[in-house]
């Protein structure tokens, strides 16, 4: 009996948004690719390995390379979708570190964090604290990060 040569199994694209990542496989697999993400686990158990291992890449058979690529073509670049903001302070992209998404902005924090001298002013004084948090604002896991 002859062994059949193995397919090679290749790295089509990577993502930094795991969500699209899964999008993405969603719309290979409806038109008959089989693929699957590598390194998902590690970069949503810990996102801030995310950068460091190079995100989380979609992997096909090199057979099906040209019709994966046709397919995406035609959906359009979804790519705009993976976001990714830059922070003024550091010039390096900013991940939330709850579940490594991309997906994030800078404003009012919505989580009500008040500090205890500044909630015993209030108290004292019968003021009611105008005072606004900024914070980073996960839009995926709904999470505020500093």
């Amino acid at each position: 009996m002859a062994k059949e040569p193995e397919e090679k199994i290749i790295t089509f694209e990577t993502y930094y948004d795991v969500m699209l990542a899964h999008i993405i496989r969603t719309k290979l697999e409806d038109n008959g690719i089989s693929c699957f993400i590598e390194d998902e686990y590690m970069s949503t158990l810990n996102p801030i390995y995310n950068q460091a291992i190079g995100g989380v890449k979609l992997k096909v058979f090199e057979r099906d390379l040209e019709k994966c690529r046709e397919i995406l073509a035609a959906e359009g670049d979804l790519h705009d979708q993976d976001h990714v903001e830059i922070d003024e302070e550091t010039h390096h992209a900013v991940i939330c570190p709850f579940c490594g998404s991309t997906n994030v902005r800078y404003g009012a924090a919505t989580e009500k964090k008040v500090h205890w001298f500044t909630f015993i002013i209030s108290l004292l004084l019968s003021i009611f604290p105008f005072y606004a948090r900024k914070a980073w604002h996960c839009f995926n896991c709904q999470q505020d990060f500093e």
